[in-house]
């Protein structure tokens, strides 16, 4: 019974859904701005054509990570699969890097051989199609994202915004060029974006990396922690050596609970109960572990004083 309850959970299937969405959206813009490029013959517009191709590259491994990472613990992952996004969004990170060295590799061959555009005013328009369809997708993948607690879904939002920027530096040039007569602006835009497009999936690489290597929670989630711990801890001491990481949408917290040596274990597991009822209700996916210590362990600084 159990695997039919986690497929029908509609909270997971959604999340699965907006991930596959994302391969079709992806392969859809690559195709208009591609049919853009071959009306213009614009080294900017194939430029963002080829970044358009790690978006689809980028779109199926999130789906897999989701896949994997929202199944559920087992003798071999007994804290679960959760990390597995965050190998999606550190991937994600270096493909936006490799497009942006690619964007580079067009633009020079631009510069060394200017080329002159057909049908500038139809390759906007195609273009900005394209964008138009990136923007709303990026939006509703960083939202529910976020929602989600999906730092794979929220990285290909934001991915997709990089191509957003890129699109719009596109257009910009084009009507430079197109105005001016300056076909050097083209290749010349094209680089100034890929720039910006090396720093975010630099970014979105390095932020990636920190969380696999157990980065803590933030400091907002960590004081909703102490705050739960001091409203529910009546009759401990004080907690200390509070300890977060984040995998996914779960979130692991570890701490060590000061009790009075002559309480009972009872007690003891009743204060225990309260404060982990009020962290479960404070925060979504936690997983909590308290270690009960008598009066003698208790730390003269750093702890919470109940």
């Amino acid at each position: 019974m159990a695997p039919m309850k986690r497929l029908l959970d509609p909270r997971r299937n959604r999340h699965q859904l907006i991930a596959a969405s994302s391969i079709a959206v992806a392969l859809a813009v690559m195709g208009i701005k591609y049919i853009a490029y071959l009306m213009t013959g614009s080294v900017a517009l194939l430029s963002d054509a080829l970044e358009s191709i790690v978006n689809v590259l980028t779109a199926v491994a999130a789906l897999i990570a989701i896949r994997v990472g929202s199944q559920p613990p087992d003798r071999v992952h007994p804290f679960g699969h959760h990390k597995a996004e965050y190998f999606a969004a550190v991937l994600e990170g270096a493909l936006i890097i490799l497009a942006a060295v690619l964007i580079f590799h067009e633009a020079y061959q631009a510069i060394l051989a200017p080329r002159t555009l057909d049908h500038p005013v139809a390759g906007l328009a195609i273009n900005g199609l394209a964008t138009a369809i990136n923007a709303a997708w990026a939006w509703v993948l960083v939202s529910r994202g976020r929602a989600l607690s999906s730092p794979a879904m929220e990285g290909d939002g934001k991915h997709l915004f990089t191509d957003v920027v890129t699109s719009i530096g596109v257009i910009a040039g084009l009507i430079l060029s197109t105005l001016t007569g300056w076909s050097i602006l083209d290749p010349l835009l094209a680089g100034v974006v890929a720039l910006n497009i090396l720093r975010i999936g630099y970014d979105l690489a390095i932020e990636s990396m920190s969380q696999l290597m157990d980065q803590a929670a933030s400091p907002q989630i960590q004081e909703r922690i102490r705050a739960a711990i001091r409203a529910n801890g009546e009759g401990a001491l004080q907690a200390h050596d509070i300890r977060t990481r984040t995998a996914g949408p779960q979130t692991f917290i570890e701490f060590h609970l000061v009790v009075p040596g002559e309480m009972t274990v009872m007690a003891a597991h009743e204060i225990c109960d309260r404060i982990e009822d009020a962290i479960e209700k404070e925060l979504v996916s936690t997983d909590v572990v308290i270690h009960v210590e008598p009066d003698h362990k208790a730390k003269p600084k750093g702890a919470v004083e109940l």
